[in-house]
């Protein structure tokens, strides 16, 4: 599909293209082999799903990078932002309570 290509709707014509980045937390280097593999499976099949095109795609050792054409029949901003919130406090609620483990752990406490 040519990137000039304006795309319709019963009552628009469209070209909406996004550049989405997916990192895993800490930016760990988690796609590779295999998982690059079933990465890409499950992207594909996802935006198959919701009529969403994948012009470029390319997936690194720690991040995804996908330039996509999204219809404006699809929400891109603020679907869930209630959920979106709690989960990211929840992370940072989790984060803090890993950061203490650890701490704890690098005392040994049955040596004096």
């Amino acid at each position: 599909m040519s990137k000039e290509t304006n795309l319709s709707l019963a009552h628009t014509t469209w070209n909406c293209k996004y550049h989405v980045v997916f990192a895993p937390k800490y930016r760990r280097k988690v796609f590779f082999h295999q998982k690059r593999l079933e990465v890409g499976a499950i992207l594909r099949s996802l935006c198959e799903w919701k009529n969403v095109i994948i012009h470029e795609a390319e997936v690194c050792p720690d991040h995804v990078h996908m330039l996509i054409s999204i219809p404006p029949k699809l929400s891109v901003i603020g679907k869930n932002k209630r959920a979106i919130a709690e989960y990211i406090a929840n992370q940072l609620k989790e984060d803090r309570e890993m950061e203490q483990m650890t701490i704890q752990e690098i005392i040994d406490p049955f040596k004096k």
